[in-house]
């Protein structure tokens, strides 16, 4: 597949892209806010024109800041819920209007454990990645008869910067030690099993598969 790239982060947005292009594939990088519609719609615009229509969109920006709720504020929460929910929203309005037209189209939300089990320290948060899962299911039912499958992809503990940066300090190693013994497999989540999942929900194998919510966590969250 063509891919685009958006990111609040243009620069590494483009040098992502630039990494795919190398390897012989077809790709665009652009900045972009989540939280903002009119910014995601022009970028939406952009990729279009320069790679053909959207058939797949993966919703996968995210951001979180640890605390406990009785120590959080407004602003805060009105920052977790426009970057990890109503970011969602704005990149799903962009795109899934040229879907319906085309009869096609495939969705996959990124949500967390957290919205499924809930986590210490992270409220807002996993409040945020639970409604991102009813939105998910019922958009689902919406968009059935045009052809549009929405799925949802649930990681646990990842590798990655912003789990570094989020766990930051000793409360934070202390909830990040206390779920890396708990994982049944022993070890955090690499970005690649995350996009294995990805790659799944979006592939033709799965073209029968709507509605779901798949859990890639090393087995630290067993619930149905």
């Amino acid at each position: 597949m063509a891919v685009g790239i958006a990111d609040l982060d243009g620069a590494s947005a483009r040098a992502v892209a630039n990494e795919i292009v190398a390897a012989g594939g077809r790709a665009l990088g652009a900045p972009a806010d989540v939280r903002n519609l009119v910014a995601v719609e022009a970028v939406v615009g952009s990729v279009g024109d320069a790679l053909g229509p959207i058939d797949v969109l993966v919703n996968n920006a995210g951001w979180e800041r640890l605390a406990p709720f009785l120590e959080s504020d407004p602003a805060l929460w009105d920052r977790l819920i426009a970057v990890n929910f109503k970011g969602a929203l704005n990149a799903t309005r962009a795109v899934v209007q040229g879907m319906v037209a085309r009869g096609r189209g495939r969705i996959v939300s990124i949500s967390s454990d957290a919205g499924r089990v809930g986590s210490t320290g992270e409220a807002v948060y996993s409040g945020c990645k639970a409604a991102l899962i009813g939105f998910s299911k019922a958009l689902a039912r919406e968009l059935a008869r045009h052809g549009i499958t929405v799925n949802v992809v649930c990681p646990g503990p990842a590798d990655t910067q912003l789990l570094r940066d989020v766990m930051a300090g000793e409360r934070g190693q202390k909830i990040l030690a206390s779920m890396q013994r708990t994982i049944p497999l022993g070890r955090l989540a690499q970005p690649e099993d995350v996009a294995g999942a990805v790659a799944y929900l979006v592939s033709d194998e799965a073209a029968y598969v709507t509605g779901q919510v798949l859990s890639v966590s090393g087995g630290l969250t067993m619930a149905g």
